[in-house]
């Protein structure tokens, strides 16, 4: 099989494609898999796919569309007409079976294209509300594949829509050390992403200022990001916190799979992934969504959530009301509460999602 594979911009669009990528490499080891891009340096692509073990993606001249009215816009609905004629240059070099996009305004000229020539075209959207290219290309490609199952509602003249998941990339073998147990009877995660969150880092090493000792059975694990993880630590020591037991300040976390698994209490952004990881391992789960995503995906997904008693969310501008002290304390303290949002979060999760997806790419095909 050969896939061209498309989708960019942030993490949260690249790791569907790449787990995807990786499904089909373990079901079709011969299959031929490449990728497009943004011509954008800050594309996460760039990155992440080479890491994976794919050759370089290829680029297209592409970039999204910014606030009403901004100038800037203007480039980007040149691009969106200049940069199809690209993508078919490089879906004729590739001659692929089929394409996938998923999401972010660097599948749209592929998707399109690909449609154009009359390549089998699939869509994966993981988050609550499609974007922006999703929304433009669901009327003209094969299938659209979603992550939650409201995403149908604002998909209209879609062909085909199905709720598969979330592609998830299989975790490697934790290394001895990424092994060590803990002693602890308790544990509460906090992330917000591999580069961090600095208002909710901030945030929660106040919290943690009032309420670590009052828990000497709960160890409370911040991975604060390797940007601000020098910062944080002089933070953790001017607020005396960064000897105690029960406290651990890491820039990365390499085994989030277990550190995931043992905690009690998970806070978090509100990326699809992310969710994806809770809803799969059960976690009762306190959501803040990151206010500087395009069309405020990360809310929705909270909402979608919290909607469905599965979630609680607190947004950044709840942190000066002290929401996210209140809230970590009365799920600390409310056994039952922790159990039903652990239980009710269960509906979002699709453990088969990587293989539903590569049956439904070949029922495609052979048609």
């Amino acid at each position: 099989m050969r896939v061209l594979m498309t989708g960019g911009g942030t993490a949260g669009h690249v790791n569907p494609a790449i787990a995807i990528a990786n499904t089909i490499k373990e079901y079709e080891p011969d299959s031929e898999i490449a990728f497009v891009c943004s011509h954008n340096k800050g594309d996460k692509a760039q990155d992440l796919v080479p890491r994976a073990g794919y050759k370089k993606p290829y680029t297209v001249r592409i970039c999204g569309k910014k606030k009403i009215y901004n100038p800037a816009n203007i480039k980007t609905l040149i691009y969106m007409m200049t940069s199809p004629i690209k993508a078919k240059s490089i879906i004729r070099e590739f001659k692929p079976d089929i394409i996938i996009g998923t999401g972010g305004y660097a599948c749209y000229p592929v998707a399109r294209a690909g449609v154009k020539l009359g390549i089998p075209t699939v869509l994966h959207e993981s988050n609550a509300i499609a974007g922006s290219a999703v929304k433009l290309l669901c009327s003209s490609v094969d299938i659209v594949m979603t992550n939650f199952e409201s995403t149908a509602n604002n998909l209209s003249g879609a062909k085909k829509v199905i709720r598969v998941g979330n592609p998830i990339i299989k975790s490697t073998k934790p290394t001895a050390t990424e092994q060590e147990s803990s002693s602890f009877k308790r544990s509460v995660l906090c992330f917000g992403g591999s580069l961090g969150a600095a208002n909710l880092n901030v945030a929660f090493v106040e919290m943690l200022s009032h309420i670590a000792n009052q828990y000497p059975d709960v160890e409370f694990i911040h991975a604060s990001g390797k940007r601000d993880y020098e910062n944080m630590k002089q933070t953790y020591e001017d607020k005396g916190l960064l000897d105690r037991p029960n406290v651990k300040l890491l820039d990365y976390i390499y085994d989030m799979d277990k550190k995931m698994a043992d905690a009690e209490l998970v806070i978090s952004r509100a990326g699809a992934m992310t969710i994806s990881e809770l809803a799969l391992g059960g976690k009762c789960a306190i959501l803040v969504p990151s206010p500087f995503v395009a069309d405020n995906h990360q809310y929705k997904n909270a909402k979608a959530l919290c909607d469905a008693n599965a979630g609680v969310m607190v947004q950044e501008s709840e942190f000066e009301s002290g929401k996210l002290e209140r809230e970590v304390v009365k799920l600390l303290s409310d056994a039952e509460q922790r159990e039903r949002l652990g239980k009710n979060i269960l509906a979002f999760a699709q453990p088969d999602a990587n293989r539903i997806i590569y049956e439904e790419i070949k029922k495609l095909l052979a048609r």
